[in-house]
């Protein structure tokens, strides 16, 4: 990078886990905005806001008057998970819009035997299921169903919503659901089994905590529609109806559900619209405490304990992995688990593959460790993508790396940085067994037709070679 260019592009970061996705963003612009890396391109911003009428300076809110380094990010994480996080920094920021319908490659650990109302470890045990026979081949035998396009029904702890009223809700009152659960589309162009953890072998578990009876009839119940519209065995009405003895407990149920929902929906990082500021939060330091176009501000009237929960509101997100030394929520060695690979299109839902694999295995699943380990062309450990503990090292340490990445971005030409957004992957086609077995039978067809070629004096009878047809060949390596 030249002395005077200014230091804007596009890199990724490896978020930590149990952190937002805009906490990420407050923690660079705290490192960035005193850095000499930086300096010019703040020195560029107060060289426009001086331009500008007073027409246009009273329009800006008191946050929007702090300049700091503009930062965004190409597509939330969740917190539960670490990973690339794509970030964009000056007028990097404009070409992140492109990077939200990228694939992305994500690595998860599934552990069977229970499923949770969120899909995931942290959530609450909604009900067990017999796993002493799941056996590798078997996941990976349902790994087939979940190859290629298909309708994806999105985690319904999510509070999915229809006229404006939770799904729940419409089953907590016996009332049908008043259409379709919408589903979309997706692509699975990769999905492989690399790690198989035998029973007693891993630490992984589910969570401790159960749901009350009441609370789980609440959530099946919802499921149940979800599968049978999946499945187009049962009707909407019949499926979505309870039974009216237990609707009194539901409202109980429901109310603990919502909490335990909510709880959830925070660990799910979203964009917050901006909202005016009132006065400017202050650091220790008396410093303006640096703010970003999205970010959670603080709210007129808040004293300095609300202030300090709204500045690390962004932490701490999701409860730490558990302990070697926690007793396991099962006896004997408990369930397998299993590590996927999987390079999905943008809208895939990770929990609900778990979720839905435990189902069609007839154990339950659910999602213990999620790791996004690409996003386009930024892959975890290459030079485009740094780790965050190296902000807490100094600039000496970030910056040279940061430089790289964004040189890296901006000598790339238009077509350069599309192929970044989404490189060309060699994709291998999906089979259906169905077809590969024609597919064979076509060929030992086409070679059995061949005229059998007769021996040369070089070549004993016996040892007559047939030559494969190229697509034999290629069959013969998938």
């Amino acid at each position: 990078m030249a002395q005077n260019s200014l230091a804007e592009g596009v890199f990724a970061i490896n978020k930590p886990y149990g952190m937002s996705s805009a906490q990420v963003i407050r923690d660079c612009q705290h490192h960035f905005n005193p850095s000499k890396l930086f300096a010019p391109l703040l020195a560029a911003d107060r060289a426009l806001r001086e331009k500008e009428g007073k027409y246009q300076k009273q329009r800006r809110t008191h946050a929007k008057r702090d300049i700091n380094v503009k930062i965004g990010h190409g597509g939330t994480l969740d917190p539960l998970a670490t990973g690339v996080l794509i970030l964009g920094v000056g007028k990097g920021t404009k070409a992140l819009h492109d990077f939200l319908g990228c694939t992305k490659t994500y690595e998860t650990v599934v552990v069977f035997g229970a499923s949770t109302d969120t899909y995931d470890r942290v959530g609450k045990l909604i009900k067990k299921g017999d796993y002493s026979n799941i056996t590798r081949e078997q996941v990976e035998e349902a790994l087939n169903s979940f190859r290629g396009k298909f309708q994806q029904m999105p985690p319904l702890y999510s509070a999915l919503k229809m006229n404006g009223k939770p799904l729940y809700e419409y089953a907590r009152e016996g009332k049908p659901i008043p259409r379709e659960i919408e589903t979309r589309e997706v692509d699975v162009t990769e999905l492989e089994l690399t790690e198989w953890y035998e029973p007693g072998t891993h630490n992984h578990r589910w969570p401790t905590e159960e749901a009350e009876q009441a609370e789980k009839n609440v959530v099946k119940s919802v499921w149940q529609v979800a599968k049978n519209q999946q499945d187009g065995t049962t009707s909407t009405e019949e499926a979505a109806t309870l039974i009216p003895e237990v609707v009194e407990k539901e409202v109980k149920a429901l109310a603990n559900h919502e909490s335990n929902k909510r709880a959830a929906e925070e660990r799910v990082d979203e964009l917050v619209s901006e909202e005016p500021a009132g006065k400017k939060r202050k650091t220790e330091t008396g410093a303006a405490e640096p703010m970003m176009s999205g970010a959670l501000k603080d709210k007129k009237g808040k004293d300095k304990k609300q202030d300090k929960y709204a500045k690390n509101r962004g932490m701490d997100l999701a409860p730490p992995p558990p302990s070697p030394d926690t007793p396991f929520p099962w006896e004997g060695k408990g369930p397998p688990a299993a590590k996927i690979r999987m390079t999905v299109t943008s809208g895939f839902y990770v929990r609900s593959l778990c979720h839905d694999l435990g189902e069609k295995l007839g154990c339950g699943a659910m999602m213990a460790e999620l790791v996004r380990s690409r996003q386009g062309e930024f892959v975890l450990g290459t030079d485009n993508c740094m780790e965050y503990s190296d902000l807490a090292l100094g600039e000496e340490v970030w910056a040279p790396k940061i430089q790289k990445a964004l040189d890296l971005w901006n000598n790339k030409d238009k077509a350069g940085k599309a192929q970044a957004v989404e490189p060309v992957v060699k994709k291998e086609e999906v089979k259906t067994e169905e077809v590969k077995a024609e597919e064979i039978k076509a060929e030992d067809a086409k070679i059995e037709k061949q005229p059998t070629p007769t021996p040369t004096p070089e070549q004993p009878a016996g040892e007559v070679k047939v030559e494969e047809s190229a697509s034999v060949k290629d069959e013969a390596k998938a």
